[in-house]
């Protein structure tokens, strides 16, 4: 039952569904389909599973990992800007909210008709792994819409917060009016989901190409991040274990490969590509989307007005006095190095590779593309880790934090504790616009903690955490999660704090947190996230 899907494969049939019609709500998928009465047919069926827009630029534009280069930059969108404003969307550029969302559901409606199909089958044993995969992505692909347009699951909230619909079914009315599930309902789905899945999936179905589907390792990192944002902590350690077992220390990132092969004219580039490799151990899922991320989160001058530069790395990420040191000369070195700009004020990971899809060469137009890991083995660990320090479990969160320090650091600190933890948080202020610090307040009412010890460890948690997904979107679900404050600065031609909006301030439990429902969907009927 070996499934070889080639990437080229999978990208070709991604780029056809590009071009179908996005007018129709969550619209049935298309009628005149070959029937679903095989294997081989719900196999590639289950390709269009995966949503065709990534979360990424939605994500990280709206959190604290870009500043403003001023008016006098003219190097972005409208769409980037609403974002980084928090404001409703109204440029419907490729990556917006509109494309995330539609993507997500015409994925979504992919999955439903593969498991449609698989009931009217019979529900066989020998399509127990299409089935399992279909569930699991459904899940994914509605946890990333609950996260991006409902508010953060908090226990307090959840039971009445505006989630998403959950689409369990394939729909038969073109025009249906949906409700909205609660952010609570939307979780238990995704739980039961996921539930159903993880003992389903077989990776040897997926032949050659398992990286590039929900394999079992991806599932259960996708159960973990699933159970870290609902606060079941000993769930969160559990399916952090089953997807990269107890001592994930041979599943970490070959950051010697990457370093070589990030050198050149085409350094930063290459370094995307040997970043995203199937081949490569801590990637435990890939993904490819229609996606511009590499040309603006990488060493071009195109989106740069909304961009992470050296201010923020020196201060708050990169290159900041984390729980282990400063970059620079005395201090810890990235086994990989960032990008820094000579004429380009833009501080980068190669994380998300950039391909051109060329559909006329000859006029030069197509689509761009890339490559990118929604799942790997040193976020998983850092799930585990954070999990850990919230069980009061400090000991055993400091030894995978050590884990990513040793493997990320050229010459990490021969010693990294508890104690040196606590020792670094107590010294460093609290961050302000103005004066940033890898250390923001954290708001006890959205995840209870104490004050000491285990606020202090989730202080160097979430450091790491930031640096290792950096651009990756992520960060702002942790600013959701942990209620972060975020004020917009404007940065001037030197790379200094011009001025600072501080009537914009996002604040714990923002309405702007939650992106507003596309326009179209609000005027067919759908409730808006309220303003």
């Amino acid at each position: 039952m070996k499934r070889n899907r080639k990437l080229y494969i999978a990208i070709a049939l991604i780029c056809g569904l590009s071009m179908l019609s996005c007018n129709k709500f969550l619209d049935e998928m298309p009628d005149n389909r070959a029937k679903l009465d095989t294997e081989a047919k719900i196999d590639k069926l289950l390709v269009s599973a995966y949503p065709e827009v990534a979360y990424l630029m939605s994500a990280e534009l709206s959190s604290d990992n870009v500043d403003d280069y001023g008016s006098t930059n003219p190097n972005s969108q409208r769409f980037m800007e609403e974002l980084f404003h928090w404001k409703d969307v109204t440029d419907n550029q490729d990556e917006g909210p509109k494309d995330v969302w539609e993507a997500c559901y015409k994925a979504i409606a992919s999955a439903n008709a593969a498991l449609k199909a698989i009931e009217e089958m019979g529900n066989p044993a020998s399509l127990n792994p299409q089935k399992g995969e279909a569930l699991a992505v459904r899940a994914y692909n509605h946890f990333t819409l609950v996260n991006l347009f409902a508010q953060h699951y908090t226990k307090a909230n959840a039971v009445t917060d505006l989630g998403v619909t959950y689409m369990t079914t394939a729909e038969g009315d073109l025009d249906p009016k949906y409700k909205r599930n609660t952010v609570q309902e939307v979780y238990d789905h995704i739980v039961a989901d996921l539930d159903e899945a993880i003992p389903l999936i077989d990776d040897s179905s997926f032949g050659s190409t398992p990286k590039y589907h929900m394999n079992s390792r991806a599932a259960n990192a996708l159960r973990a991040r699933v159970a870290l944002y609902m606060q079941d902590w000993e769930k969160a350690v559990s399916f952090a274990n089953a997807a990269i077992g107890t001592n994930p220390t041979s599943l970490l990132r070959n950051y010697e490969r990457i370093a070589a092969d990030a050198v050149g004219s085409r350094g930063f580039p290459n370094g995307a590509i040997s970043y995203t490799k199937s081949e490569e151990k801590a990637n435990l899922m890939v993904a490819t989307a229609a996606t511009q991320h590499g040309v603006i989160f990488g060493p071009y001058t195109y989106g740069s007005r909304y961009s992470h530069g050296a201010f923020l790395a020196n201060n708050e990420t990169a290159m900041a006095q984390g729980p282990y040191g400063k970059l620079g000369a005395t201090g810890y070195v990235l086994r990989v190095s960032v990008y820094a700009g000579t004429n380009l004020d833009k501080v980068l990971f190669p994380r998300v590779s950039y391909m051109f899809e060329y559909t006329d060469p000859v006029a030069g137009i197509g689509y761009a593309r890339g490559a990118y890991v929604p799942f790997t083995t040193e976020e998983t660990m850092l799930v585990r880790a954070e999990a850990l320090i919230h069980l009061k479990r400090y000991d055993d969160a400091a030894i995978d934090m050590k884990r990513w320090v040793d493997n990320t650091l050229v010459s990490p600190p021969a010693s990294f504790t508890v104690a040196s933890i606590n020792t670094w948080a107590d010294r460093i202020d609290y961050s302000s616009a103005r004066v940033p610090t890898a250390k923001k307040k954290l708001d006890p009412k959205m995840i209870p903690f104490e004050i000491g010890t285990q606020e202090n460890m989730l202080h160097a948690l979430l450091f790491l955490r930031r640096v290792e997904t950096l651009h990756m979107g992520l960060r702002w679900f942790d600013v959701k999660r942990y209620g972060i404050e975020v004020e917009r600065r404007v940065l001037n031609s030197g790379g200094e704090v011009a001025s600072v909006e501080t009537d914009t301030k996002l604040i714990a439990r923002d309405k702007r947190a939650a992106l507003q429902i596309p326009a179209e969907v609000i005027a067919a009927g759908y409730t808006p996230n309220p303003r």
